[in-house]
């Protein structure tokens, strides 16, 4: 499978395990940026990876 420039907001949604409202929370931050095509919300796969990169490490029992 190749891997996609851009992607949708639902299926950002399913690649990263995030939720919706998160992914939006990271864009109203500035976390994440996303492109308009029209109406449809892109994001691109590498800002995507980035954000997920930049998120904190899980510690057990912290």
């Amino acid at each position: 499978m190749d891997t996609p420039i851009a992607v949708t907001i639902p299926d950002a949604v399913r690649l990263s395990g995030c939720s919706r409202s998160a992914l939006y929370e990271a864009l109203k931050r500035g976390d994440l940026t996303a492109r308009k095509a029209g109406r449809r919300t892109l994001i691109s796969f590498s800002d995507l990876e980035a954000y997920l990169a930049s998120l904190p490490t899980y510690q057990a029992g912290a």
